[in-house]
């Protein structure tokens, strides 16, 4: 799987704040109302541990995080402790492994299973492996910041529309025999949950960007524009022009960004 994630350390430092601001905290409130101390968080594609600090201080403690993830530079970053909501330290654990091929034995005495920014990227079959493995272990599960595939800008500008599409089918596209799900993870997901008998709440988790977050803005903008010209070529010169108007935007302090995603919470009904 380690082929359609490319993130780097300095992009997951550069979105953490937005990540944490825009995650559910009234799903996060309930998901630890279902926790019993002492508390077991196996957490996928860790990355650099930025769900454990954001959730851990939400929830009782005694805690220990099961950090999982494909790349192990990422996980040596995910040293960082986190604390629970009394201030108690939390024991870390790291496994690197591919969580698409994570199974139920994997997540013997999980309190919670959690993931963030992760399920769009993910194939049909390895979502439908994820769940049932949830499922059997019957852990509840809290997968936070799926894209929906919706962005709003402003001030409008024809290119929204077409830039948003082509990405979304880029979202969409097959890499090395593995048809990735994109905007469809989320409604896969609580689909599967929904068939193995589970309850289901989701809510809105957007990222709200302006111009007093233009690292970000104008790394995420590259990203969305690169995609959408690698899905479609035809574009490129169009792309060009589009960031070249929004850089402009952004270096006035007129641009603001809305990237819409979805939180989900599963648990045994």
């Amino acid at each position: 799987m380690s082929d359609v994630i490319p993130v780097s350390v300095e992009w997951l430092s550069v979105r953490e704040e937005a990540d944490a601001h825009s995650r559910s905290r009234p799903l996060a409130r309930k998901a630890a109302r279902m926790t019993r101390a002492p508390i077991v968080v196996h957490d996928l594609g860790s990355g650099t541990g930025s769900m454990m600090r954001w959730l851990a201080p939400l929830l009782p403690g005694p805690q220990t995080w099961v950090l999982h993830d494909w790349n192990h530079v990422l996980l040596d970053h995910a040293a960082q402790r986190a604390s629970d909501s009394t201030g108690h330290p939390a024991v870390v654990r790291t496994s690197v492994r591919d969580v698409g091929h994570l199974r139920e034995s994997d997540f013997a005495g999980a309190s919670l299973i959690t993931m963030s920014a992760l399920l769009d990227v993910l194939s049909d079959e390895e979502v439908g492996s994820i769940v049932a493995a949830c499922v059997a272990a019957g852990a509840p599960a809290l997968f936070a910041l799926s894209v929906t595939g919706r962005v709003d800008l402003e001030p409008f500008d024809p290119g929204d529309r077409v830039f948003e599409s082509a990405f979304n089918d880029h979202q969409r596209r097959t890499s090395t025999g593995r048809r990735l799900l994109g905007p469809d993870a989320v409604t896969t997901a609580i689909d599967l949950f929904r068939a193995a008998g589970w309850s289901v709440r989701a809510d809105d988790a957007p990222w709200r960007l302006d111009a007093s977050q233009p690292e970000l803005v104008a790394e995420w903008l590259e990203g969305w524009v690169a995609a959408a010209v690698e899905e479609r070529p035809a574009l490129e010169e169009w792309g060009d022009e589009y960031l070249r108007t929004r850089r402009m935007q952004l270096a006035d302090g007129a641009l603001s960004i809305v990237v819409h995603h979805k939180d989900l919470l599963a648990w045994p009904s």
